[in-house]
Formats: C-alpha cells, sequence, structure tokens
C-alpha cells in the first residue's frame, strides 16, 4: 500500500538505475557536483540535473574544434576553466532556437532550469577552489514574470467535461462515441477524482486498489518528494470509484505485474502517466475548446474551488501537498484579483446611511 507497494518499489529502483547510467557519462567534476546534491535533492531532481548537463557538453562537443574526438567523461578541469561567458551566451541562444540539424526551441522558463544546473556546477567547484573563476557571473539569466494568469475551469465548464463523459459531446465522432463506451466508468472516475481531490496525474497513476477505503472515504496516495498521504473525499468521488470498481474493472484480465492497479487500460496495464494525460485532454479539446486544460488544470481549478469556499491557503496547501505554503500563495494569488474587483462596488457613499 501507498509507497510500499511493487509500483513505487520498482519505480524508484528504476529512477536510482537511470540516474546511476546518466552520473557515468558526465565528466568526473560533473560527477562530484551531482553526488554533492544527493542528500539535498530528489532522484527525479538530479536525473534532470543530469541530461541539462549532458545537453550542454554535447553542445560543447559539435561547436568547439578543440573538444573533437575528446570523449565527453575525458573533461578535465583545464576545460571547464577554458569556457567563457561568450560560450555559455551562445548555447543559451541555442537552446532558444536551433534550426541548424534537429530543430528545437525552449521558452524562457525552461532555459532558467538548463542553465540552473550549469550554475550550480561552477559555484561547487568555485567554492571548493578547483576552478579560479565564475564565467556564469557574467551571463545574463532569462528574467521570468510570475505569471497569475492561471487557467482554470468554471463550474459550467466543470459539468460540461463530466458530461462528455457520461453521454458523450456532439464535436465528438461515432468512432470516439462508440470507443469510451468501453471506458466511461473508469474515466469519469478518474476526472472526479482529481477534479474533487486536486491529486496529481502522478499520484493518480500509481494508484492501487487497496490505496481505497470507501467505508471512510480515503485514498492512500505517495506525493511527489516520495512522502505517504492521506485525503479524504465526498460521496461524488466514493459512487464513481465503486461504481468503476464493480463494474468495469472486473472485466479486465490484467497482465503480470500490474495486479493491484486500480486504474486500467483495456489491455490490461495500469494507466500510465502518459495516458491519463491524454483522457483529460481527450474530452477537455471538445468540452472546453476554449482553454487548454491538463491534468494539472484539475488540481488548479479544484485549488482555487477549495481557496474560494474556505478562504484558509494553509488547508489548501496541505490538501494539495504543498510543502511550502509560499508555493500556494503564489499560485492562487491571481484570486485576489476577484476581491479587488469585488471591493469596486462595496462602496457607494451615493447610497443612504441605514
Amino acid at each position: 500500500m501507498g509507497k510500499d507497494s511493487e509500483f513505487y518499489k520498482n519505480k524508484n529502483k528504476n529512477k536510482k538505475i537511470k540516474l546511476r547510467q546518466l552520473i557515468n557519462e558526465l565528466p568526473g567534476f560533473a560527477r562530484d557536483y551531482i553526488h554533492s546534491k544527493e542528500l539535498s535533492s530528489q532522484t527525479s531532481t538530479l536525473i534532470s540535473y543530469c541530461y541539462d548537463l549532458l545537453t550542454f557538453f554535447r553542445y560543447m562537443s559539435d561547436n568547439n574544434p578543440t573538444l573533437k574526438g575528446v570523449a565527453i567523461v575525458d573533461y578535465d578541469f583545464d576545460l571547464l576553466e577554458a569556457i567563457s561567458a561568450e560560450d555559455i551566451i551562445e548555447y543559451q541562444r541555442y537552446l532558444e532556437l536551433n534550426v541548424d540539424g534537429e530543430l528545437h526551441e525552449n521558452g524562457k522558463k525552461a532555459i532558467a532550469r538548463k542553465m540552473s544546473s550549469l550554475r550550480g556546477m561552477y559555484e561547487y567547484h568555485c567554492l571548493h577552489e578547483n576552478v579560479k573563476s565564475n564565467p556564469m557571473l557574467l551571463v545574463p539569466l532569462p528574467h521570468l514574470k510570475k505569471d497569475k494568469n492561471i487557467v482554470r475551469m468554471n463550474n459550467y465548464e466543470v459539468q460540461s467535461i463530466l458530461q462528455a463523459i457520461e453521454i458523450g459531446n456532439q464535436g465528438m465522432s461515432e468512432r470516439q462515441l462508440k470507443y469510451i463506451k468501453r471506458t466511461k466508468k473508469r474515466d469519469l472516475a478518474i476526472l472526479t477524482l482529481m477534479l474533487n481531490t486536486g491529486i496529481r496525474v502522478s499520484e493518480c497513476n500509481g494508484l492501487d486498489l487497496n490505496d481505497v477505503d470507501l467505508i471512510v472515504n480515503s485514498l492512500t496516495i505517495v506525493r511527489k518528494g516520495g512522502g505517504q498521504d492521506i485525503i479524504y473525499f465526498g460521496n461524488d468521488v466514493h459512487n464513481v470509484l465503486e461504481d468503476y470498481i464493480e463494474t468495469e474493472r472486473k472485466l479486465i484480465t490484467p497482465v503480470d505485474g500490474h495486479e493491484k492497479a486500480l486504474f486500467y487500460s483495456l489491455q490490461g496495464k495500469r494507466l500510465s502517466v502518459n495516458s491519463i494525460e491524454n483522457i483529460v485532454k481527450k474530452y477537455a479539446k471538445v468540452a472546453v475548446p476554449n482553454k487548454k486544460i491538463t491534468p494539472h488544470k484539475l488540481r488548479s481549478t479544484y485549488g482555487t474551488a477549495l481557496y474560494r469556499e474556505t478562504g484558509d491557503i494553509r488547508l489548501v496547501a496541505d490538501v494539495l501537498g504543498h510543502e511550502n505554503v509560499n508555493t500556494t500563495i503564489d499560485y492562487y494569488a491571481a484570486i485576489e484579483d476577484e476581491h479587488k474587483r469585488q471591493a469596486a462596488n462595496a462602496v457607494d457613499f451615493k447610497r443612504s446611511d441605514r
């Protein structure tokens, strides 16, 4: 159950194996930096650091003639010292848009994230006096503005997307309508659960049948950081989960190793994160075509509704599993604009005193 399930044990094991494979592709000085972060960072974060550093080193290998024929694992501190601020600025331009060879494009947020691991590696080696200078100090980083325009659904849109699952939608083809009948109860259970609890798509993907307690209406989930948590749900979630478990789920013959999963594909495998994302997008495309709805938007829809009903930002942070309440404050700060609009008409000095 929860983080002790075979699914999470295998998931964590595979992450560690992947991390070791990536570390072995890095130069020694980069490996030292990654190892220094192991006690303070999640495995998935370290994997991202490795990918980002490898992207930089591969760029240098392709664009610096002096590195031709030199394996990345053989790069040394002399190379790190030789990299200039101009080299890194050119790399940023490459990340922003590349039309030579493989086409790719990155926004400011993605570039800032990719540069973060590079900046951290230089800071680590400057601190330990392995290099004399830090070229990152001369590199202007992308300026990121806080986006208060958080995409969420209103009550009408929520009902529209749930109705699209239950009875279909005029925007669906006959083939789509025929297909969704086979998974209607599963899909309704997934979207109703996510809209009424705010769980992440990864938390939904990891649910086993025995994580569901229909007596006390609770779920045992594993949070993004690996901690275990219990959340509670209402009668609407209870009803759709029970309906799915007692009907569609019983008709599935699970593949070996997937017997305990809560949500199955028609092939009898645990629904993947990508599959759940596609299910949400499929119904949202026809029911809420003017908004780009993803599983995370279901989460923000729930969080916003909960904040609007309770006004308790700490409760929202606790239910959503935010370790730092400031994350929640920043994320749902946009709702304060509604309060400001209400204040515009709240005071009328022309009214007679009561």
